[in-house]
């Protein structure tokens, strides 16, 4: 299947989650699709049957409330049941509003408090250089996360470490739950901040093309010896124009079934 039929169905499956409960966090869910659907379709090694198999490559969604995204792309590459999909965020599910490894197959690490996702990342990184199990570790955080001052000491012990092993996209929407980002706390200078604390940094001008994130990372795997920085320059809300015009309200908004419908017909069948 084509990375652009992939990219469609997880879009229609995040809809189809968030507009099924009713309300979610679906801007920053549809801003990583392009991110997800490269990594599972070319780059990360992992058996839907063996979700906790020794040695695995691993993703940290470390803005944890963009858990339905990387639960539609877990649904399409095989770790679970499309039925679960219609239970986001309803008593017991499995699919809970921000991921928890302890309920979902294939999440390898609970969302905690924005910034610590890259601090859970570094020390996995760490640990799979030091068994020297060959694992890349893979992590994406938020422009208004990258407010947090966790994020900087993460990154400053893993370039100190040199984890060469550590690929971390920072998805660059410019917006918060509070309004942009540059209006809240502007991150900028971002690229010179992460080269400043000695990660191998590239910006990505298009990160909801996956052709400009696959040469990001095929470049980055080129590079040894530090950690890995992907600056993805995306739209918030990506992919519906609905959603996207409304970048002011959907960090977290509400989805009519109509809606749902509207965004089905833009996103077309496939």
């Amino acid at each position: 299947m084509e990375l652009s039929d992939i990219c469609r169905k997880i879009r229609r499956d995040i809809v189809f989650q968030i507009g099924t409960f009713g309300v979610g966090h679906i801007g920053g869910s549809l801003s990583i699709v392009e991110i997800l659907a490269v990594l599972y379709s070319k780059y990360m090694r992992f058996d839907p049957k063996s979700c906790k198999k020794v040695g695995r490559d691993r993703l940290v969604l470390s803005k944890g409330h963009a858990g339905p995204a990387l639960y539609a792309t877990l649904c399409n590459f095989g770790f679970f049941d499309r039925s679960l999909l219609s239970t986001l965020n309803r008593p017991n599910t499995s699919l809970p509003s921000h991921c928890d490894m302890n309920k979902t197959p294939g999440v390898d690490m609970t969302a905690g408090s924005l910034g610590q996702g890259l601090s859970c990342a570094v020390g996995m990184s760490l640990a799979s250089k030091l068994k020297g199990d060959g694992a890349s570790i893979y992590s994406i955080i938020g422009d208004g996360e990258s407010q947090e001052g966790q994020i900087w000491e993460a990154a400053m012990f893993a370039a100190h470490q040199k984890l060469g092993n550590l690929f971390v996209f920072l998805d660059y929407n410019g917006a918060q739950i509070d309004g942009l980002t540059s209006d809240v706390c502007s991150i900028d200078p971002i690229c010179e901040k992460w080269n400043a604390f000695g990660w191998h940094t590239l910006f990505v001008e298009d990160g909801n093309s996956c052709k400009q994130i696959d040469e990001a990372i095929s470049e980055s795997k080129k590079f040894k010896g530090k950690p890995h920085m992907i600056i993805a320059k995306t739209i918030k809300g990506f992919g519906i124009s609905f959603i996207e015009k409304d970048i002011a309200n959907n960090h977290s908004m509400k989805i009519s079934k109509e809606q749902m419908a509207l965004a089905f017909k833009e996103l077309g069948e496939v």
